[in-house]
């Protein structure tokens, strides 16, 4: 009976839905997944009302806590911005988190090697170490991909492993990074003519959301006005006619996993040089798992990336100020942050599909 109410009702494509529809979906999304979130929250014993205002507060209350959820947000930036360039050609980097790790390794051997005294030489170093280490990370499942059709999920899901415990042996009790005479897992601080400039006084935010914001507008440029971004969408959107066109898939694979993998090692970099000072396997709370979330939400946008990553830096930081006032773990915002992806990626599919009720001919 169940096949015969739905036999009556086919799935099809919606043709150019309108941005009312698109706008009104995504709406109904972050309605919906804040509705969920608030049950979770009123389940776990809080109070609903003190657990949205402890979590706005200490994610935009006031100006300290504002651009904390900017630092916050310069990594997310970066990690979403790496996601979107691959995600767009349908190539699924997950290697952001060992990208990252890369990145911020790059960075620290080249300035341990480098040993300039030049603060703006120390910059471009680090930003050019890491993007390179990036670089190298995300090249590697792309020549694994190419010449021995490895999938580029399972590939670069190892490779965020590899680096992972890469950096913990180079900060061992053995290892050659380990700051002598601590306990942890870190480096010695880094140099003062090391750390990337503060942009305000007296506050932790620093020129890595500048870079950050910098790499959102050339990545809007170039996925919208050159060639590289024709090529990205057209191989995203049908590989075979992209290639009936001229276009080398495996060199453009290969381009394109450069670049995603550098932009993640870039968030690496302005961690350890901006953020933290010292390299430490704590360096990373998941901000490139995090990326792929905020790219997706974001619909692949460059732009809309900055937007989603602030949000998600603000949940971040707002999250310590609900856990202590209202005793919920902190746990719960990674929870809130799987929400909001469910529902948007919901609200994308009914903005791209519809059911329509097939008309019975007699």
């Amino acid at each position: 009976m169940i096949a015969d109410i739905f036999k009556n009702y086919k799935i099809e494509e919606r043709q150019n839905a309108s941005i009312y529809t698109k706008v009104g979906f995504f709406i109904l999304a972050i309605v919906m997944s804040l509705i969920i979130s608030f049950i979770l929250i009123r389940y776990a014993g809080a109070d609903v009302k003190d657990a949205a205002k402890s979590l706005f507060t200490g994610a935009f209350g006031g100006k300290r806590e504002l651009i904390e959820s900017l630092i916050k947000a310069t990594p997310l930036i970066l990690t979403g911005l790496a996601t979107v360039v691959a995600f767009k050609a349908r190539i699924w980097n997950i290697g952001q988190e060992g990208q990252l790790f890369a990145g911020a390794m790059m960075g620290y051997w080249i300035y341990l090697i480098a040993d300039t005294q030049f603060v703006w030489l120390n910059i471009i170093l680090a930003i050019i170490g890491g993007f390179i280490g990036g670089a190298l990370c995300g090249w590697i499942p792309a020549l694994l991909k190419v010449y021995f059709k490895v999938d580029e999920v399972l590939s670069t899901v190892i490779i965020n492993y590899i680096m992972a415990y890469f950096l913990s042996f180079m900060l061992s009790a053995t290892g050659p990074w380990r700051q002598a005479d601590s306990f942890y897992q870190q480096t010695p601080l880094i140099a003062d003519n090391a750390h990337w400039p503060l942009l305000f006084e007296g506050y932790r935010l620093h020129f890595g959301f500048v870079v950050a914001l910098i790499a959102a507008f050339i990545m809007y440029l170039i996925m919208s006005k050159t060639p590289l971004g024709y090529e990205i969408r057209a191989f995203g959107s049908n590989p075979s006619a992209a290639e009936a066109q001229g276009i080398s898939s495996s060199k453009l694979f290969m381009i394109i996993m450069i670049i995603s993998g550098g932009l993640s090692g870039l968030a690496g970099a302005g961690e350890l040089f901006g953020a933290e000072l010292r390299l430490s396997s704590r360096i990373s709370p998941g901000y490139g798992f995090t990326g792929i979330i905020i790219a997706m939400v974001a619909g692949l946008n460059p732009i809309g990336v900055i937007v989603a990553a602030i949000l998600f830096g603000g949940l971040l930081n707002g999250a310590v100020r609900l856990q202590v006032v209202t005793g919920v773990p902190s746990a719960l915002i990674s929870v809130i942050q799987a929400m909001v992806l469910v529902f948007v990626l919901i609200s994308r599919v009914l903005t791209s599909y519809r059911i329509r009720r097939i008309k019975n001919v007699a």
